[in-house]
């Protein structure tokens, strides 16, 4: 699928908080390295490309990045090549960060971020990013357990300005809820896609749909295996892509965006052929029949952990 007026614009728009992003925006995880953040594979990807992948995303529209401090491989930092690639940052500009898991300098995982941790976490995005504050922070969660003592620590670095909107990141609904009793959540991130969905994913897509809270699946594309080709892509999948001349990707991206006018993908490439592809994927219109076959394919999964 190709489009002659590339732009991200082309998959409509949604607010976090006070903040307009159009749907279709970008992931930051794959610039540094060619395995997924929370593996050991983190080789890393062309610095220059990556920061032409970045000005590219933003001139065909992308104003919603998601990053993080976390996401590195031994040569690239994600924040780091957005600050080189971007600064001074476009005024529409929204980029979304997480805060929760932790790396230390020579990559190793540490024991996920305790409330008074988080601050540190904080103030190493906005360094690493250049700015005087971040624009959304996500807590990301490991399980299903209270989300208070973190969350509450989010919102006070909220109130000092430190951060301007707070999401959540891998929850349960209950989660949710627990959060918005202490402040504002303006965006969800959990996973989902086609076949590749916990068994709450549809109640927590329909309560941020209620509530008017942004939905952002993550590994939308990728899923279990189909990364290392290790699993095939459904057959499903493959008449629908043929049928609107689109790769699997494209039909899978168009399908998230298709599951409500409060979902936003992310989708990440260090790849700029994949990039257009991907953003051209946001002006994809699926049947609801196609829709509905692609649904079909969902199974139920345990928490995502990753």
């Amino acid at each position: 699928m190709t489009s002659h007026s590339l732009s991200a614009a082309a998959a409509g728009t949604w607010r976090l908080g006070d903040l307009t992003v159009n749907r279709m925006g970008f992931g930051a995880m794959r610039l540094t390295q060619n395995g997924r953040a929370f593996s050991d594979d983190r080789t890393p990807h062309d610095r220059d490309r990556a920061v032409a992948v970045l000005r590219r995303a933003v001139e065909l529209g992308v104003n919603h990045i998601d990053t993080a401090a976390f996401y590195f491989s031994p040569l690239r930092s994600a924040n780091e090549l957005i600050n080189r690639a971007l600064g001074p940052y476009p005024d529409d500009l929204v980029i979304t960060t997480k805060v929760g898991p932790g790396r230390g300098p020579s990559g190793d995982w540490l024991d996920w971020a305790r409330p008074e941790q988080l601050r540190g976490q904080v103030q190493e995005n906005i360094r690493q990013l250049g700015r005087d504050h971040l624009d959304v922070v996500n807590l990301r969660m490991n399980g299903n357990r209270p989300v208070s003592d973190l969350f509450g620590a989010l919102a006070e670095l909220r109130e000092e300005g430190l951060i301007r909107h707070l999401g959540l990141s891998n929850v349960w609904p209950e989660q949710i809820t627990e959060a918005r009793a202490i402040a504002p959540v303006v965006c969800v991130q959990n996973r989902y896609g086609i076949g590749e969905r916990r068994a709450d994913s549809q109640e927590v897509l329909r309560l941020c749909g209620e509530l008017g809270i942004a939905f952002v699946p993550f590994f939308a594309i990728a899923g279990a295996g189909r990364e290392s080709g290790a699993v095939p892509e459904h057959e499903e999948v493959l008449d629908v892509a043929r049928a609107h001349d689109a790769s699997p990707a494209q039909i899978r991206l168009a399908w998230t965006l298709r599951q409500g006018p409060h979902v936003l993908a992310i989708p990440g490439t260090g790849n700029p052929a994949h990039l257009e592809a991907n953003v051209a994927a946001g002006a994809l219109r699926l049947t609801d029949e196609e829709t509905a076959r692609l649904t079909a394919l969902g199974r139920a999964t345990g928490a995502d952990v990753a």
